[in-house]
């Protein structure tokens, strides 16, 4: 009965554990992210004492402890999570933070020790000054696998996304992998510094894999209804992931870089198929409004022609600064191709897109785009969901099919749901890739 006790109480210590911390995480944007970070490197002290000195019995015989079970398998989960729902950048602070104090703590123990006197009066009980500086180094060891830990962890989460696509159970395989080689690696310090028997080793891999797939569901949770978003962490090399934990310059230079057109500056098509379509799942699944729309530059060919592809190009930066002045702060905008844009408005009824529309218009044609001074103009077609569809692809055909009805039109012209009035083409796109 005590066995089974022992069990239920590690469950409850997780579920504890997680739970207190996803809160805190979850309010970082009105606290500020120091108090998670704060109780999270509050808990290594507890977590590396513990797994030097507290240890359970459970079904089978094994021996292991709260401390590298529930604690240090929850903190490699959570600051997972941290990357997904921030960066890598962020990740680093309490990996680094953990790792210069651990190394304080022994540099202290080391000056505490010149003391002329080691009690501090008459009946005061001696400090184990040997067990501080165990417990110091192992911090230190245990903070080296950690950055380990994160850097595998980030890796293997990335890398396995091209063979399981959702997300609870990419978490779950990464972090048991990782998982095990921490306790190859955190026992081996065990053992030479508090000989503990190899009965701990097997237990403990054991527990810590019952805690991966537990930590991995709750964090699964946490991602799917608690903090969901259309954030999508850019794969990352070992190089880069190492580059990311160790320069946030960096980090933040490659985020710019990845998924942005070279020429305009707008997010790539790439992107549109994995930011857009996860945005309007998004939108989608809450019940909000939103809309895609088109932009073609009109007889844009004549430009390259008559002026050149340089000349061109000069064009179509023009044109995409033109129709970026028109978006909200929380709109997107992407170069879809050629001379064809393509913008995403969260929250937006179809009368509201309408007149962004023509705002752009009106932008296009008076924004000096066209490199012989003459007027440029384009023609935009727009759908809006969820009435137009509720997915990428079917609100890209929708709005496809009004963009062709704007240039059969006369160009120079937007066509949304209210004017399209069914006019499909024959044979127009959709976006196949997704």
């Amino acid at each position: 009965m005590d066995l089974q006790l022992n069990v239920a109480m590690l469950v409850l210590e997780a579920l504890l554990y997680f739970g207190v911390m996803a809160v805190l995480f979850r309010v970082r944007h009105w606290l500020g992210s120091g108090i998670f970070f704060c109780t999270l490197g509050s808990m290594h002290f507890l977590e590396t004492y513990l797994a030097a000195t507290f240890y359970v019995s459970v079904p089978g015989g094994f021996l292991l402890s709260p401390g590298s079970t529930v604690l240090f398998s929850g903190k490699l989960v959570l600051l997972l999570l941290v990357y997904l729902r921030e960066n890598a950048a962020v990740v680093r602070q309490p990996i680094y933070g953990l790792l210069v104090g651990n190394l304080f703590l022994v540099g202290l123990v080391f000056v505490l020790r010149l003391h002329a006197a080691l009690n501090a009066g008459a009946g005061a009980p001696l400090p184990d000054i040997a067990f501080l500086d165990d417990m110091g180094w192992l911090m230190i060891w245990g903070s080296t696998l950690l950055y380990i830990d994160c850097l595998m962890i980030i890796l293997l989460y990335n890398r396995l996304g091209t063979l399981i696509a959702t997300p609870v159970l990419r978490i779950w395989a990464a972090s048991s992998l990782v998982l095990t080689f921490d306790q190859l690696g955190f026992f081996a310090a065990l053992h030479l510094l508090m000989d503990m028997p190899y009965s701990v080793l097997a237990g403990g891999w054991m527990a810590k894999m019952a805690a991966a797939a537990l930590f991995s569901a709750l964090a699964g949770a946490y991602l799917r209804w608690i903090e969901p978003t259309t954030k999508v962490p850019t794969p990352l090399r070992l190089g880069e992931v190492f580059e990311v934990l160790t320069y946030q310059q960096r980090y933040l230079a490659l985020v710019e870089q990845a998924g942005r057109d070279s020429l305009t500056g707008l997010q790539n098509r790439t992107r549109l198929e994995t930011l857009g379509a996860d945005t309007v799942a998004l939108l989608s699944r809450e019940g909000r409004s939103f809309g895609l729309l088109i932009a073609d530059v009109d007889r844009f060919k004549q430009v390259n022609d008559s002026y050149g592809h340089t000349a061109g190009d000069e064009a179509l930066r023009a044109v995409a600064g033109a129709l970026q002045s028109c978006l909200g702060e929380k709109d997107l905008a992407f170069r879809y191709g050629g001379e064809e844009f393509v913008m995403l408005f969260p929250d937006h009824t179809a009368d509201e897109v309408a007149a962004v529309a023509e705002r752009m218009l009106r932008a296009v044609r008076t924004g000096n785009c066209h490199p012989g001074g003459e007027q440029l103009s384009a023609s935009i077609g727009f759908a809006v969901g969820p009435g137009d569809g509720t997915n990428l692809n079917g609100l890209f055909q929708r709005a496809d099919e009004r963009l062709y009805e704007a240039k059969r039109s006369g160009r120079d012209r937007a066509v949304g749901p209210r004017r399209a009035q069914g006019a499909a083409a024959p044979g127009r796109r959709s976006m196949q890739t997704l």
